[in-house]
Parts: C-alpha cells; sequence; structure tokens
C-alpha cells in the first residue's frame, strides 16, 4: 500500500472564490447523493446528543454555566494570555504570537527550517485550516499528512472539510472504498474496520518518520499553561508525543483561566459534538520531555494565533462569536446546512458559526453573502452548548454588509449594499412617511395591477409573482363601512 504525497492532496480553502454562493448551494441541491448522506448524517448526529442530553432544564443549567465561564475568560482574555505565556514558558514550551494567518504560517515554516524538517504529521486542527498552513508548506517542499481519519479521507480525495468535528461526514461508506482503491491502491471494501484498519497502517508508518507534530488545541489554561486536546482516535496523543518537535496551534479565544473551568466545557463539548459522555482520549500537554520521562517530544511550541480575533474582541456585541468551543452543533441542527453541506458555504468554517465567524476574518466583500444563506429560525441558537446567540449575530453581520455608515471595525461594511435595492427601500420609506403619497400609489397600483411584472428575479423562479389587489385594504374597509352605516 502506497499513500502519494500529501500536501498535494490538500488545497487551500480560506475563502472560495470561484463560485459564488448561489452557484455553488444550486450544485449542492441537485447532487441527490450528497443530500442523502447529509440528511443521514445530521439526523443520527442530533439522535445522539439527544439521548445524552435528555433532560431539558439540566442542559440549560450547564449551558448557562458554561456561557458563563466563557463570557468571564474573554472578559480577562489579555490578561490570561500573558499569563499563560508566563506558565507555559515556564514549563518550557516556546510560546510565539502570530497576527496575521501568514505570520503563523512563516512561525511554524521557521520551527521546520531550524530542524531541517521536511515531514510534518498532523492532529485535527481547524486552525490550520483556516491559515491554509497544508498549501503553505507544499509550496516550500514540505509534506504535511492529515491523520484523523476524517481529514485523511478529505486529503486523499482533494478536497476540503466539510464539517469542523467531522470532515468527511459528506461521504458515505462506497465513496471512501472507492477513493481508498483508488488513491491507496487497496483492493474494494465496504467493510468500514478494514477501511479503518487500512488507514492507520499507512499513517503509523508515517507518525514513525515525521519530523514535528501539529496539533490543534480545544482549551489552553493560563493557570498551569496546558494545552488541552479532545480526541477520539488516539492521532492526537500519537503526533503530539512520537515526533521530537511538537507545534501547537492556538486562536487566542481558546484560553482559559484555571483547570476547573476545563470540566463543565468539556461536558458540554463532548455531549454536542459527537453525542459522547467523554471521548476516549482527553490529552494534556504541560512541557516537553523531561529527563526521567521515556516519550514525548523533545520541543514543545505554542503559536498563538490572532487573525482578526482581537478586532472581533473589541465589539462588545460580536465579541461573543469567540464564545465558540467549536462542537458543531449548530451545523447539526441547521436546516439550511443539513441540505447543502459545507463546501456549498465556500470557506473553512460552514455552517451558522461560519455566517459569524468568516464576515469577520476575510471581510464582508467575502464572505459578507454568507449571512442570506440563513432563514434566521433559531435552531443554531437553541442547539448552541454555549449560548451564542447566532442569530442576533447574523443579523447584524447582514446590516453592516449593507449599511455604509456602520461604526462597526468589520472590514468590507457596505460591500453588499446593492444600488437598486438601496433605492427600492428608499421610495418605499418615502411612500410610508407620506400618507396621502401612499393612498395614491396603491390606488395605482390595483388600478394598473395586469401590468405588473410576472418575473421578479430569483424570487419567482419558483413562486408566483404577486399581483397587486384591485381594491385595497383601506378600500374594502371603507365600502364595508359605507354599505353597513347607510
Amino acid at each position: 500500500m502506497t499513500t502519494p504525497r500529501a500536501t498535494t492532496m490538500h488545497k487551500e480553502l480560506r475563502v472560495a472564490e470561484t463560485k459564488d454562493l448561489q452557484s455553488r448551494i444550486q450544485e449542492a441541491l441537485q447532487d441527490q447523493e450528497l443530500r442523502s448522506n447529509f440528511r443521514g448524517a445530521m439526523d443520527f448526529l442530533t439522535a445522539k446528543r439527544a439521548s445524552v442530553l435528555p433532560d431539558a432544564a439540566e442542559f440549560d443549567a450547564w449551558r448557562s454555566e458554561g456561557e458563563a465561564i466563557r463570557h468571564r475568560c474573554l472578559q480577562k482574555l489579555p490578561e490570561l494570555l500573558e499569563q499563560f505565556e508566563a506558565a507555559a514558558t515556564t514549563n518550557g514550551v516556546r510560546v510565539h504570537w502570530a497576527e496575521t494567518a501568514d505570520q503563523a504560517n512563516e512561525i511554524i515554516l521557521g520551527i521546520m527550517q531550524s530542524h531541517n524538517a521536511k515531514r510534518m504529521v498532523k492532529g485535527k486542527s481547524m486552525a490550520s485550516e483556516e491559515t491554509g498552513l497544508n498549501h503553505f508548506l507544499e509550496a516550500h517542499g514540505i509534506e504535511a499528512l492529515e491523520t484523523d481519519m476524517g481529514e485523511y479521507i478529505v486529503q486523499l480525495d482533494q478536497s476540503q472539510p466539510s464539517h469542523i468535528i467531522m470532515p468527511a461526514i459528506h461521504k458515505n461508506k462506497q465513496q471512501i472504498a472507492k477513493l481508498f482503491e483508488q488513491k491507496v491502491g487497496v483492493d474494494y471494501t465496504e467493510d468500514v474496520d478494514k477501511l479503518i484498519g487500512i488507514g492507520r497502517q499507512i499513517l503509523r508508518e508515517k507518525f514513525a518518520e515525521a519530523d514535528v507534530g501539529l496539533s490543534g488545541v480545544n482549551f489552553a489554561v493560563a493557570e498551569t499553561g496546558t494545552l488541552c486536546l479532545v480526541e477520539n482516535e488516539g492521532n492526537g496523543r500519537m503526533s503530539t508525543t512520537i515526533p521530537p518537535v511538537h507545534i501547537a496551534l492556538c486562536g487566542i479565544e481558546k484560553v482559559v483561566e484555571t483547570l476547573q473551568d476545563i470540566p463543565p466545557l468539556l461536558r458540554l463539548l463532548t455531549r454536542s459534538a459527537t453525542g459522547q459522555e467523554i471521548t476516549t482520549y482527553f490529552n494534556m500537554i504541560n512541557g516537553p520531555r523531561q529527563t526521567n520521562e521515556p516519550d514525548g517530544p523533545r520541543e514543545v511550541h505554542v503559536v498563538l494565533l490572532d487573525n482578526g480575533r482581537s478586532r472581533i474582541y473589541a465589539d462588545q456585541q460580536l465579541q461573543q462569536t469567540l464564545r465558540c468551543i467549536r462542537c458543531g452543533a449548530c451545523m447539526n441542527h441547521c436546516p439550511v446546512y443539513s441540505r447543502i453541506g459545507g463546501h456549498a458555504y465556500g470557506s473553512t468554517y460552514p455552517g451558522p458559526i461560519g455566517q459569524v465567524v468568516s464576515p469577520q476574518l476575510w471581510g464582508i466583500e467575502k464572505s459578507g453573502a454568507l449571512t442570506q444563506a440563513c432563514s434566521l429560525n433559531g435552531a443554531c441558537r437553541d442547539a448552541c452548548p454555549v449560548n451564542i446567540p447566532l442569530p442576533d449575530l447574523i443579523r447584524r453581520l447582514r446590516h453592516e454588509g449593507n449599511d455604509l455608515t456602520a461604526t462597526s471595525q468589520t472590514p468590507g461594511k457596505g460591500s453588499q449594499r446593492k444600488t437598486l435595492e438601496a433605492i427600492s427601500w428608499r421610495l418605499w420609506a418615502w411612500l410610508s412617511t407620506s400618507p396621502k403619497l401612499y393612498r395614491l400609489f396603491l390606488r395605482a397600483a390595483g388600478r394598473f395591477r395586469l401590468l405588473a411584472p410576472r418575473k421578479l428575479g430569483a424570487w419567482t423562479e419558483y413562486r408566483t409573482a404577486p399581483r397587486p389587489a384591485a381594491e385595497s385594504l383601506h378600500e374594502l374597509a371603507k365600502k364595508h363601512l359605507e354599505k353597513n352605516y347607510e
């Protein structure tokens, strides 16, 4: 069995710009196999979550506690970051600060070059997806192999994750079996255990050959300088202990104050993400291998990634975005995501949280259209384990996309504004504030109703164009009163 060079198969996806949102949505809706895969997966995940959260009152109490912890830690974030740096440094961890995605990639490249490293194994890391790390390392001749089974499948497929927790959830076992046959060179089998065994056999060899291991971070504890990683497959533990160098890429919002903050958040994360009371592995990394320890990396580096988070933090309302613990529950319960899948969003972060995060990270001019892929039904808000008011934030970003005078620091404000639409709303406001003109307009619309257009853009692709009534409600009411009081 062989595996091709990994980095050539993992395409960069920060914000897809090759197709517009509507084209991607239409493509997804016409893919019946994709829709079937997602429908089955979402039903399974929501049912599992419900089975471990049977008591609504208990869940509300837990999520209130989780919200309070995240809120408290965010209010202290600047000082907690400094405290974490001091504690981690004392533990022997080398802490690096990256203001942008490009700086984070350069720091990681610099660490690898200082060790003449050419091979990296990666535990699951959405932050590295955000920075486009695989694509960047490939350009510098470095192999970066994904070791999470879902990420590995996606990498073999030369595509990108469609879910932040389960990257290959858009594929069924038949598609994965065919992919392994074509890319890995094994006999076709739909036996899931065999497929997982094949993947693990390949990856185990890669762990031993790797010069550097990279991981994400679920929580970073300021009190002790501890890195916490939540996983089910053991690949995170292998990536962080077998290679001689471990690099952790951590968004600055992941820092919590004390170890006591971890259990309530972990309880919410595992139940909301995969419907488990606890995951198979919970890794707590305090530093590099000590002289009396038999294994572990000789060096541990932490790259603290800002990449727009400080700007989000400065806005009191949008700051709530940073409470996210990346459980994916909002996606699993979203009626739009469950029908179009993650790739249709064209962004590293899909679903409701992606509609809030992406415009703030990459600008409304690039990602603002994502806020329109929402019916504002509120399912994401009800599912969120830390009470992020996602519909409110989506509405806020929609408004900023059309408001040239918005005071927010979100880049690209006003870029979604359409001149004809703006003129139409101004005309409507003008008519609505003048009773005489409004009545005149209604009378004219009723009289010339047969001239109303039958096509109103995309609205009438699946709907009949509305036609003004022959008589307005005011006119009908007036006639009714006159008739009754004659």
